[in-house]
């Protein structure tokens, strides 16, 4: 979908300071599917809930769910038998799943769907004879997933460099998938990159980044020469959110990641006129208002919420909550 025009108005000197409030922002469809299975799980079971890791990557979320019954572990032998767990938005391994099974877990799979596809892909191409190239982040909760798919055919790269490491035996089956969090300029680069080094490298059907982490990049392109800073609200282990900060930087505009209003430095706005406002896909819509609140007590009186893309994409609930709550889809927030 092609961004919509966008007029930033009068920005030069004397005009009013101004708050650019970038959307698309915040929770992406998936994020919203896994908060409303741990919610919705309470209400139907009742406390406790377990949640294997943090079931999206914000803390405030996290605290909320905690505070609401769900009990956050690393690991599913800290989770009783036979109890109510669920499987975070990225994903797990399949060794995970027989642990699930052996400890006669009840399992509510909240895996975005657009990460079970980068899994599904890695099992195909796996069963195909592919050696599979991962484009990641190590230790990302969604990559140490996907790895565990096929660890004995898969190869983690994040960047250049680790591509000219590589070395395959057989160059003519080779393929390559991507985290769904990644920056798409540098993603862009290490694909060219192994399509140099391997010609008949394959990559997956449709592009592995998703349609919220491409769109708030996009965003975030198009406001970056109109403003002095951007703020993105995320919190420090977001995956999306950091790469949001990282892609305004690389066109030269000053940006920083806060968790909420009490992280802005008043250094920051500091001959600041035009200031750029956006959230990563699991930060939720009131952190970013108290940072719009924030910035209005700072002289920020002119507020543009600038529209880009439009986002309409909704998951139905996992099959474990259907058959027990009679929800078929997910009420958009």
């Amino acid at each position: 979908m092609p961004l919509k025009p966008f007029d930033a108005g009068a920005t030069g000197p004397g005009a009013e300071k101004k708050i650019f409030l970038l959307k698309p922002r915040g929770f992406c469809a998936g994020v919203v599917r896994a908060i409303d299975v741990v919610e919705i799980a309470l209400q139907t079971f009742g406390a406790p809930i377990y949640v294997r890791k943090e079931i999206v990557h914000n803390r405030h979320v996290v605290d909320g769910l905690r505070e609401a019954g769900a009990i956050f572990v690393d690991e599913l032998s800290e989770v009783p038998q036979g109890a109510r767990t669920i499987f975070s938005a990225h994903g797990v391994s399949p060794q995970v799943r027989i642990e699930a099974r052996e400890r006669n877990l009840r399992v509510i799979d909240a895996t975005c769907p657009l990460v079970t596809k980068v899994h599904l892909e890695a099992v195909k191409f796996a069963r195909e004879g592919y050696t599979i190239v991962l484009i990641g982040h190590k230790d990302h909760d969604e990559v140490v997933g996907t790895l565990g798919e096929a660890p004995d055919r898969t190869h983690l790269v994040s960047d250049v460099a680790d591509v000219d490491a590589l070395h395959i035996p057989d160059a003519r089956r080779v393929c390559y998938l991507t985290q769904t969090t990644l920056s798409l300029d540098e993603t862009r680069e290490i694909v060219e990159r192994l399509k140099q080094k391997f010609p008949l490298i394959q990559g997956p059907p449709a592009q592995d980044i998703c349609y919220a982490t491409e769109n708030r990049q996009m965003a975030v392109k198009a406001v970056a020469p109109f403003c002095q800073l951007l703020l993105v609200v995320g919190s420090r282990n977001s995956s999306n959110s950091k790469r949001l900060v990282e892609v305004c930087d690389n066109h030269g505009v000053r940006s920083f990641l806060v968790d909420d209003e009490a992280d802005i430095d008043p250094a920051w706005v500091e001959g600041v006129q035009n200031v750029a406002v956006t959230a990563g896909a699991s930060a939720p819509e009131n952190l970013v208002q108290g940072v719009v609140d924030s910035l209005k007590s700072r002289g920020f009186l002119a507020l543009e919420e600038v529209e880009l893309i439009e986002e309409e994409v909704r998951f139905s609930l996992p099959p474990e909550l259907v058959q027990v709550s009679g929800l078929t889809a997910i009420s958009a927030r």
